[in-house]
């Protein structure tokens, strides 16, 4: 299914700034509200493509990335919408409250998923120009191998709690609307552990070192972010997992300029070579040289783009440009020889346009209205 364009699903033009962004999604989010909505498949996808318009529009970076490659260079960033309401709801979980005057305003869906992570990667020019894999350590935790994640000891076994009936939320009553706020004695896990897990004090979970494999597209820059679902956190009441935030930074190149997915490229060559053309080899992005043309009569800033030779965009459709910038050098001492050639060369052109070159006195002779040196 076809994308909707995220500023008609909120009703804010491209221009829109943040504060009337958050306020076109307070509304939507208050009109379509599973709360306010129940058992009502419609108004909850309409709920959700809400929330991933306003999580893309409010972040500075997304936004950039949708109004320059659309949604294609969201999920080429890894981003692809929200898996469900409790992702939307932990993520929102304030707006929410201060729409509906509780902790999020929804129903229990079970326990709160973990905390996300967050790891910044350093990658190459040349690994971001092409895409790369890297393998790293993430310290995290584990299901706690004693009690297998219970919390409790051995033998023993987690009690509903009775607070809440292991649901792990309250309910109160306030109006026109059902509220509800995490249990205050289970903590929302739905359990209580009267013995537990000497290992693990309770939690079901053991620190760890995990290895995690993060595919890096090619076309990346400096600030893009990967999202590495249920990489993250693991949750203490047995919830989903939270996920695993990579930011990337991109070292500059000795040879290129990026600009977006162009790259530049400055080109020294000779006012010899820029008067009568030649073909000089350049390095490219795929290691590869390319033998540029220079056409004959080439002036310094001349530029020669390069079409498709550029940086790969995150959307996969076509690359960048390569931009060759001309900058003509002219020697700063010349030998008798050449002197004579450039002299010649200035001579003969201001003949072919009419004009007259003057000549340097030789100074071998006297001129012809020099006094007599004789007596």
């Amino acid at each position: 299914m076809e994308k909707q364009d995220y500023y008609k699903v909120l009703g804010v033009a491209k221009d829109a700034s943040d504060r009337d962004i958050k306020k076109a999604y307070r509304k939507l989010a208050l009109k379509y509200h599973p709360d306010h909505n129940p058992d009502n498949p419609e108004a909850e996808e309409k709920f959700k493509l809400a929330a991933e318009a306003y999580e893309v529009l409010r972040d500075a970076d997304k936004r950039r990335v949708y109004d320059t490659y659309g949604h294609a260079g969201l999920s080429g960033q890894g981003f692809s919408g929200f898996s469900g309401l409790d992702d939307i709801f932990s993520q929102f979980g304030d707006l929410f409250g201060d729409l509906l005057g509780g902790r999020g305003g929804r129903r229990s869906r079970g326990p709160a998923r973990g905390a996300d992570l967050r790891y910044d990667m350093r990658i190459t020019f040349e690994e971001a120009v092409k895409g790369t894999s890297r393998q790293i350590e993430i310290p995290r935790h584990k299901r706690c191998g004693t009690c297998d994640g219970s919390g409790a000891a051995p033998g023993t076994e987690p009690q509903n709690c009775t607070t809440c009936q292991g649901r792990g939320q309250v309910f109160h009553q306030q109006g026109f609307f059902t509220l509800t706020t995490t249990c205050p004695r289970c903590k929302g896990a739905g359990v209580t552990i009267a013995d537990p897990c000497k290992t693990c004090k309770g939690t079901g979970r053991e620190r760890t070192i995990r290895e995690v494999t993060v595919k890096i597209p090619a076309g990346v820059a400096t600030g893009t972010r990967l999202r590495l679902r249920n990489e993250g956190e693991l949750s203490e009441g047995g919830g989903p997992p939270g996920d695993l935030y990579v930011f990337l930074s991109v070292d500059d190149s000795d040879v290129f300029h990026r600009d977006g997915a162009d790259v530049h490229l400055p080109l020294e060559i000779s006012f010899v070579q820029a008067a009568l053309g030649t073909t000089i080899d350049i390095p490219t992005l795929d290691d590869e040289k390319y033998a540029l043309e220079i056409p004959a009569g080439s002036q310094p800033g001349d530029r020669i783009a390069l079409r498709s030779m550029g940086i790969p965009s995150l959307n996969r459709r076509g690359r960048g440009d390569l931009i060759v910038h001309l900058k003509v050098t002219v020697p700063k001492t010349l030998d008798d020889q050449s002197r004579q050639f450039l002299e010649d060369f200035a001579r003969h052109n201001a003949i072919q346009a009419g004009s007259v070159v003057p000549t340097a006195p030789n100074t071998d002779e006297p001129a012809d209205d020099a006094p007599n040196a004789q007596a």
